[in-house]
This record gives C-alpha cells, sequence and structure tokens, in this order.
C-alpha cells in the first residue's frame, strides 16, 4: 500500500485505526534514537529518515533530486516494515541485529535485504528498533554508502 499522504501525521492518520498506535510508536522511537542530522522525510509512499541535501548535496544515486535515504518505515497490507539500508550495506551491523533479536522477540526473524516484517503490531521490538536507528551518524552512513552501494 504506497501512500501519497505528503507528511508523517497524515500517513499515520489514513492508516486502519489498529495500525496507528504501533506506526505512531516506531516513528517516535525513531526520532527520539536516530542521531543527529538525519531529517523525516516522506519518500516512495512511506515515512523515512534520510541524510539531507544540505549534508550531503549529490543526493540518492537513483534519483539525486531524493536525499539520501537510510531507514524507512510503512504499514503494508499484511505486514508492518522497517527498512534500514545500513543493514544491506554493512554485514557488521546486520550481525548485531540478528544476534540481538532473539533477545527482544520470541518470533522468527522474518527479514529480507534490508527489510524487516512483522505481522503483528505487538511483535515490533521497540527498544531494539529504537537502538538499530542509533547505530549510524549521517556521516558514517555517507561513507559506507558511497564505499559499498554507490560504485
Amino acid at each position: 500500500m504506497q501512500s501519497t499522504a505528503p507528511t508523517p501525521e497524515l500517513y499515520i492518520a489514513e492508516l486502519p485505526e489498529e495500525r496507528q498506535p504501533i506506526m505512531t510508536a516506531l516513528r517516535e522511537v525513531i526520532l527520539e534514537n536516530l542521531p543527529e542530522g538525519f531529517e523525516e522525510v516522506m519518500g516512495y509512499g512511506m515515512m523515512g529518515y534520510a541524510v539531507p541535501h544540505t549534508l550531503y548535496p549529490a543526493g540518492y544515486h537513483c534519483d539525486p533530486k531524493q536525499p539520501l535515504p537510510f531507514m524507512s518505515i510503512a504499514s503494508q497490507k499484511n505486514h508492518i516494515v522497517i527498512y534500514h539500508m545500513g543493514m544491506y550495506a554493512n554485514e557488521d551491523l546486520l550481525n548485531w541485529f540478528k544476534a540481538e533479536y532473539p533477545k527482544h522477540s520470541k518470533t522468527k526473524l522474518d527479514m529480507g535485504k534490508s527489510c524487516i516484517r512483522f505481522k503483528k503490531p505487538e511483535h515490533v521490538p521497540l527498544a531494539l528498533i529504537g537502538e538499530l536507528a542509533s547505530k549510524l551518524p549521517p556521516q558514517e552512513w555517507i561513507e559506507i554508502y558511497e564505499s559499498v552501494i554507490k560504485k
């Protein structure tokens, strides 16, 4: 489900009522833990967190008009999804997350290259997602992005 909402508040407001509390909580925990320098954006129909053009003028290589994406969260038809580009590009961070996940959840990790899916809102480990959001400051993410993804 791709949204055309221009703000995170409107994105959350258009969700089914049962999804609004978890999406609000996810947004809050990310904003509380995200290192200084990232900005909240709407992109690709999701709430996102990106390196703004003021810090990285080149923008995203797939579409330089867009700021460099870092994290996104979305409410899909059958699950809640968190995208974290740092885990896609940094194996140490991915391994850390996989090791920490069982300490925070009794559910099996459902993960793709950069996405983590949760079928039920109560299964989202908010504290772990907050810690994950805090792991890479913008400058470190830019360095990883340029060395691993943008070649």
